[in-house]
């Protein structure tokens, strides 16, 4: 039997899911809560039970986002493979989860653009990030052990390059596709 605890969830994610498409595809200014309400199949008032404000619900969004990708992240099984086989395998993996995941990179741009000023407000999205800064800080020293990374590499850094190739190509490609007059969204 379903309670109320299920229904809470339901209608919390039904909320969360609207709101991500929303987001991503007006920004935060121009995302409409009646919108995302009607999309979720509630009410305006559910979003300031579960959320408190339109921000609120952003930050839930991005912190859903993150979540997801952190999540992803630690799933990979690296303990068993070569430090550089292990950093390649999360470079495929980050690579291959933003291709997936449109909606990510129109939040992460939005965010930018706004200087991170809803991302700030969240205590979870950095707890999120430090996990992962660990999982590269041991593969980049037990590299430079077995000589097959350079003592001079910065796991923070190597993470930031390892985006930046994963990212840069999706979050321009309009752009990319006017300057070369090359229609560069369609991606394998």
């Amino acid at each position: 039997a379903s309670g109320a605890g299920d229904d809470t969830a339901t209608i919390r994610e039904a909320l969360l899911s609207a709101a991500t498409a929303e987001f991503a595809a007006h920004g935060f200014a121009g995302a409409r809560v009646g919108h995302i309400c009607r999309q979720a199949g509630t009410t305006v008032r559910m979003v300031y039970h579960y959320f408190g404000s339109k921000s609120g619900l952003y930050v839930a969004v991005l912190e859903a986002a993150m979540g997801d990708l952190r999540a992803a992240e630690l799933k990979l099984d690296v303990d068993e493979t070569a430090p550089l086989t292990g950093l390649l395998q999360l470079f495929d993996f980050i690579h291959d989860h933003f291709d997936a995941n449109p909606q990510l990179i129109s939040l992460l741009s939005a965010e930018n653009l706004a200087h991170a000023r809803y991302m700030r407000q969240s205590e979870k999205i950095p707890a999120m990030s430090s996990p992962v800064t660990r999982l590269i800080e041991r593969l980049v020293r037990l590299g430079v052990a077995d000589g097959s990374i350079r003592r001079s590499v910065d796991p923070l850094r190597l993470y930031v390059m390892m985006v930046a190739l994963s990212y840069f190509h999706l979050s321009n490609a309009h752009t990319l596709s006017a300057i070369f007059d090359q229609d560069l969204t369609e991606h394998s």
